[in-house]
């Protein structure tokens, strides 16, 4: 059966460089990229949460993803964060992503007011789908309730997939609730499906996930893949375990700053650590003794120099 699947297997929200001067660093930016597509991703989602996407102006995002394209990375591979609250900047970001050939686009729901009705989130949507109009739309639903407080109903979902047939094409779901996952999938038969932790991986493939999208793919997608290509086989569980085993130990510490600590130990490049405001960098003292916590109990390091 041929797979239709736009995206599948390991994708990584990719953490976002910033230089000395507090600008994003697209030198660095597309190193990163490389190296990720390299040690195991199939493909990339700039721009979410993990990339402190909120954080990043709408032109330093485009300017970023024009680099990118720029470099030679395949824009299909490339599903790009353009959720906003306002409903004109997400149309900016799609129709933008569109025009440099992304296969898809991530989308948040408008986050800022909270408990916005059905009708108002599929508005919303309609608006930015209808506004961009190009049938080269694909656009990935972002499911993120311990962080936007705002989700998408079942019901929701087959709402917007019965308009927009060829447009809405698949969700990630980072709500942690493998629950809300399962009822996805077995509503949504076809529809491209990411947990948004490899955690739900082996659970998630066995019932029709189309893969996931993991911070932690960041600096561990080569054992990630490794699960997502051996999970009809006799070692899935043994390899699930094994890679449940690290995201549990790395997200034991502020994600997003130890994501990015991580990257500048092993790149021994300061610069990788700076983020923006309102997260802090860790503490150096405390990053020695997890970086030797990961590597003691998970035999984890990171090769720069080579693909794991």
């Amino acid at each position: 059966m041929t797979d239709t699947r736009r995206f599948s297997g390991v994708i990584a929200p990719v953490v976002t460089p910033f230089g000395e001067d507090g600008a994003p660093d697209a030198d660095r930016f597309i190193e990163h990229c490389e190296w990720l597509l390299d040690d195991g991703c199939a493909a990339l989602a700039p721009f979410g949460t993990t990339s402190e996407g909120n954080s990043i102006g709408i032109d330093e995002k485009m300017e970023l993803l024009e680099e990118l394209v720029d470099a030679d990375v395949d824009p299909k591979k490339l599903m790009p964060g353009t959720g906003s609250c306002s409903v004109a900047d997400a149309i900016i970001m799609t129709e933008h992503a569109v025009e440099l050939g992304c296969g898809g686009v991530l989308m948040l729901p408008p986050f800022y007011y909270k408990n916005p009705s059905e009708e108002g989130l599929f508005r919303f949507f309609a608006e930015v789908i209808e506004e961009v109009g190009d049938d080269a739309l694909k656009v990935y639903l972002y499911y993120i309730p311990p962080v936007a407080q705002v989700g998408f109903p079942l019901s929701l979902i087959a709402r917007l997939r019965k308009e927009f047939p060829e447009v809405v094409v698949g969700l990630k779901d980072s709500s942690g609730d493998w629950s809300n996952t399962k009822a996805i999938l077995d509503q949504n038969p076809g529809f491209e499906v990411f947990p948004g932790s490899e955690v739900f991986l082996l659970d998630g493939l066995r019932n029709g996930a189309a893969g996931c999208i993991s911070a932690t793919a960041n600096v561990a997608a080569a054992r990630i893949r490794q699960v997502y290509d051996n999970w009809q086989g006799p070692d899935a569980d043994r390899l699930q375990g094994e890679v449940t085993a690290l995201r549990k130990a790395i997200q034991a510490y502020p994600m997003i700053p130890f994501l990015k600590a991580l990257v500048a130990h092993y790149r021994e490049d300061p610069v990788w650590a700076e983020i923006r405001a309102p997260f802090t960098e860790m503490p150096a003292e405390d990053v020695a003794k997890a970086v030797q916590q990961l590597a003691t109990d998970h035999g984890f390091r990171l090769r720069f120099d080579r693909t794991a």
